[in-house]
């Protein structure tokens, strides 16, 4: 399954780099972004690195969903490709 990296998870004053908000291909509501807690996510680094994560919840009410990685992630994530795996 292919999502796209749509921002940090973030406040008015503060952003999350560890957490990122990710939109996935076909999930359209909450409870289709519910199921997929727990499973894992890869983000390939422009080198070839991989972060990985997982999905942590549901994001709003459209199936965006909050996914919490390893590392903190670099402002050139948002707007690229992420995989979500099974496990």
């Amino acid at each position: 399954m292919k999502g796209i990296i749509v921002n940090y998870r973030r406040g008015r004053h503060t952003q999350n780099p560890y957490q990122m908000i990710v939109k996935v291909e076909g999930v359209g509501s909450k409870e289709e972004a519910e199921k997929l807690v727990g499973k894992q996510v890869v983000w390939e680094t422009p080198s070839g690195k991989q972060i990985s994560g997982r999905v942590a919840g549901a994001h709003g009410n459209k199936g965006a969903v909050r996914v919490r990685f390893e590392k903190g992630m670099p402002g050139q994530a948002i707007g690229t490709e992420v995989h979500v795996h099974e496990k």
